[in-house]
């Protein structure tokens, strides 16, 4: 582009040059022939144009020939109005919040996410984009700093964790309308099971029977041993089966007796809730946990850094497939696009709102802050080609002009 406007400037100087010695030539022979005064005329007014238009493109950014002429290198001197201006503009056309509401509602945002992510190879393409941010993430947090400060942060969580109050507002919230019954039973269902393996029957007999000393002289203590434990796989068996059928069982009872009265004690109990704040701090100030804590963090890190520099890296797949499945399901359900849509059209309003004088100010600060010589030589570099042509044409058509009005002024005097 800049080599074009280099080029473009060379012709119009060129058609000034060439202006300025076909007049010269015309006027030399001009009265050998009528036509000469017509060429002369074109010639006059072609300089006069091109130097008329070259005045008017270099006055937009600079002042020519050095002269402080008023009204001469508007950008620079107008720069702040004009990055006020383009703020304005921007805030009013572009961010105007029916004109948002209108194209939103045009664009159906839902729907084109929903195209776009089921597509196979852009959803891949966001598991290569997240996982490379995931890589220069590790890269980042793999430092020092950073593992000392996660272990400082672990630990002053915890020190302002109170332990014993808050393991009674979980188990208090756990145990809410009997919830820890069916903890109770899950765990009688295991015992049964537990109870009823040959195993656990054989290691039972062989415990009774190391007991009952007294039957080992008469041989005896098997038989005795394997008696009593089929006795006491029955009577545990006959209790879980009473527990399960009876909500109001003695035994359920006295479970739930227990439990309440450990969430009251953790909750209100002051020397339990010290012994708990005691082994807190203990465990604290203890250089294993903070030991522990650093290498959980290098081996999180090592683990992520090891799979998103595999090509088959299960993350990348895996945020793949649930790109791949999130495009798929709004794609099949018009209700959840319907309420996507509806929301960012709620949303927008506000968001417009709230940004709209800050976006305006960002333009006017940013603008402000560039320097005007430099923003006008930017600004020449890019559209330096187009202005060319403003003296190229302004060096053509100023001939013309000059032509036509000699031989009106011609037609006259005859």
């Amino acid at each position: 582009m800049i080599s074009d406007a280099t080029g473009m400037k060379r012709l119009a100087v060129a058609l000034l040059l060439a202006a300025a010695l076909l007049y010269a030539l015309a006027t030399a022979l001009q009265g050998s022939h009528p036509a000469w005064g017509y060429v002369a005329a074109f010639a006059e007014a072609a300089m006069v144009g091109a130097v008329a238009d070259w005045f008017a493109v270099v006055a937009l950014f600079r002042h020519p020939w050095g002269l402080p002429i008023p009204h001469t290198a508007i950008i620079p001197e107008n720069k702040d109005r004009i990055g006020e201006n383009l703020a304005h503009f921007l805030a009013t056309h572009f961010l105007a919040t029916e004109q948002v509401l209108a194209k939103l509602r045009e664009f159906d945002v839902a729907a084109r996410v929903a195209a776009w992510l089921a597509q196979p190879a852009n959803a891949e393409r966001v598991g290569e984009q997240l996982v490379g941010v995931g890589r220069w993430a590790v890269g980042a947090l793999d430092d020092e700093r950073v593992r000392q400060f996660v272990a400082d942060l672990a630990r002053r969580g915890l020190s302002q964790v109170e332990v014993a109050r808050l393991s009674g507002q979980v188990l208090e919230a756990m145990t809410h309308e009997r919830r820890h019954q069916e903890l109770l039973d899950g765990v009688l269902l295991q015992v049964a099971k537990l109870m009823g393996e040959d195993s656990v029957q054989d290691g039972i007999t062989e415990a009774i029977a190391r007991e009952v000393k007294a039957l080992k002289y008469l041989g005896l203590d098997q038989m005795a041993a394997r008696l009593a434990t089929r006795k006491v796989v029955v009577i545990m068996a006959r209790t879980i089966i009473e527990m399960a059928d009876d909500p109001r069982h003695s035994l359920r009872l006295r479970f739930d007796g227990m439990v309440q009265d450990f969430v009251a004690r953790l909750q209100h109990d002051e020397a339990l809730q010290a012994r708990g704040e005691r082994l807190k701090d203990e465990l604290l100030a203890h250089p294993a946990l903070v030991r522990y804590v650093r290498t959980l963090w290098a081996e999180l890190l090592d683990w992520l850094r090891e799979d998103m520099g595999r090509d088959d890296s299960s993350i990348r797949r895996y945020i793949g497939a649930a790109a791949r499945t999130l495009g798929e399901r709004l794609a099949a359900d018009a209700e959840i696009r319907a309420w996507l849509n509806a929301e960012l059209q709620a949303a927008a309003p506000r968001l417009i709102e709230r940004y709209r004088e800050d976006i305006g100010r960002y333009v006017v600060v940013r603008v402000q802050g560039w320097d005007a010589r430099e923003m006008s030589a930017e600004l020449e570099r890019h559209i330096g080609r187009d202005l060319q042509f403003i003296r190229i044409n302004g060096t053509l058509v100023g001939g013309l002009v000059g032509l036509v009005i000699h031989a009106l002024t011609q037609w006259w005097g005859r």
